[in-house]
């Protein structure tokens, strides 16, 4: 090989050693940039084994609450043709699958039906759900019976979960639903919960035990519809 052949080969090598770093430099840049907000989200949301915090995700793409929001109704709204859906509980946010799907989901999975809940553990459901947090004696108030029995089961099941406790003679332990629970009943949000007119048995009551209304609390049923994925 003469000289004048090995220094075009060392030449083209260095062109193409330049094209190669240029273009994985391209490839870098392009990542994030690539993807719009909702996107990056929703690959966050695909790997995380729990629900996320909106904070987390803010963090995470070094924007605001306030854009992670808007992200997020951007999502929602695309998912409702698909067979996923965003679960809310508070600050926390996940990617289920469409309770339509549940039957299908399960029998994949090789789930077996479990036991339906009584109709105590049902209303006590009822109850906590509509009127969280709240003490087991605020629950008997309600009821008029004693709920310990329908309050174990729902723990079993993680439908309900301790909540903190009342800052009150005695500190009882104040109850409300979990991710689970929304999840069992396909949905999304307690913002989701049925309505009905004239309930007046969740209606709060004053210090002296007179009934008072309970604004958007008083139109909530006592029962739920979904009994037969429980």
């Amino acid at each position: 090989m003469n000289r004048a052949s090995y220094v075009t080969i060392v030449l083209m090598s260095s062109h193409n050693d330049e094209l190669t770093q240029s273009a994985l430099l391209s490839s870098e840049e392009l990542g994030p940039a690539a993807l719009s907000r909702a996107q990056l989200i929703e690959s966050i949301l695909f790997v995380a084994s729990e629900a996320v915090t909106i904070t987390q995700l803010a963090k995470a793409l070094e924007c605001t609450p306030a854009q992670v929001e808007s992200a997020l109704t951007e999502l929602q709204a695309s998912y409702q043709q698909r067979g996923i859906r965003l679960q809310r509980t508070g600050d926390q946010v996940q990617l289920v699958t469409a309770p339509e799907a549940a039957s299908v989901v399960g029998r994949f999975l090789g789930v077996e039906r479990s036991a339906r809940l009584s109709n105590a553990a049902l209303e006590v459901l009822a109850i906590i759900a509509y009127r969280q947090p709240l003490t087991k004696a605020q629950i008997e108030a309600i009821r008029g019976v004693d709920s310990s029995s329908a309050l174990r089961m729902l723990l079993t099941r993680e439908l309900i979960s301790e909540q903190g406790r009342l800052e009150t003679a005695g500190r009882p332990i104040l109850y409300g639903t979990t991710p689970l629970f929304l999840q069992q009943f396909g949905l999304t949000s307690l913002a989701e919960l049925p309505t009905i007119e004239g309930l007046t048995g969740l209606a709060p009551q004053s210090e002296n035990g007179a009934t008072q209304p309970a604004g958007d609390q008083a139109d909530r049923p006592t029962s739920m519809s979904a009994t037969e994925t429980l």
